[in-house]
């Protein structure tokens, strides 16, 4: 392993979760921790040599089409207790440069209307585990209040499994689901593939967060999942990943 970030960046990163994809064969799909125009960050539980050759996909549920770039290992970050293990790719040709640029610039502040017109999103955190219900609304709510972002019309919700959750979609508008793929009654797995399956719920987008291996990752994606997460979550990952999927800026 070499020495991480700290290779003396000349490219600031920027929080970013993209859905990637493997353009070399590899049949796995995980997400970004960061970017910046020279490279990214990518979370993952495969294997992968210094020096690599790697080719990637980069895409977001209803944001952006996938783009392809291509990079080298610069480093690899073990798994460890508070934090998913991953790789640096350090991006060097001109054109794949030029595509992560195009995409932070999209990621701009200045890239979608103000939502200060918008009717309010509602979101929905299915979770059995009070205290990473605590976390999760803690993100939330300070991006309601205007904290973290200008303030957002943002409503929190909550089920503690898929059957009170099901019920509750059923019942009324919902703009995003946040859930836990193993819980009681009813899981992640069972909660996923009802909202895919039911006309009226299928387009609202799902993120799921688990602790969960690459088995569950794969099983989450193929019913319908949006964005996997991997548990423990930082909290600039939930962040992210909501302010992506709901289009705020």
């Amino acid at each position: 392993m070499t020495p991480g970030p700290e290779n003396k960046r000349q490219h600031p990163r920027i929080p970013a979760v993209l859905k990637v994809e493997y353009a070399d064969g590899r049949h796995a799909r995980d997400v970004t921790e960061n970017l910046s125009h020279a490279g990214l960050f990518v979370q993952t539980e495969q294997a992968f040599t210094l020096g690599e050759d790697v080719r990637l996909a980069l895409s977001f549920p209803g944001l952006l089409d996938p783009v392809e770039v291509s990079g080298i290992v610069a480093w690899v970050r073990p798994a460890s207790f508070d934090q998913p293990g991953g790789v640096g790719v350090r991006v060097e040709r001109a054109e794949d440069r030029r595509r992560l640029g195009d995409i932070l610039s999209a990621a701009g502040p200045d890239s979608q209307e103000s939502t200060g017109e918008h009717e309010g999103y509602r979101v929905l955190i299915v979770e059995d585990n009070p205290h990473i219900i605590e976390m999760y609304s803690y993100v939330l709510k300070k991006l309601a209040s205007g904290e973290l972002h200008g303030k957002v019309p943002l409503e929190v919700h909550f089920a503690p499994d898929g059957h009170h959750a099901l019920l509750m979609l059923r019942e009324g508008r919902f703009s995003l689901v946040m859930t836990d793929l193993y819980m009681p009654v009813m899981d992640g797995f069972a909660l996923v593939e009802r909202i895919r399956e039911e006309e009226a719920l299928r387009a609202i987008p799902v993120i799921a967060i688990s602790a969960g291996g690459k088995e569950a990752q794969d099983r989450a994606l193929q019913l319908g999942v949006d964005i996997y997460l991997r548990k423990p979550v930082k909290f600039v990952e939930v962040l992210e990943t909501v302010k992506q999927l709901l289009r705020i800026k």
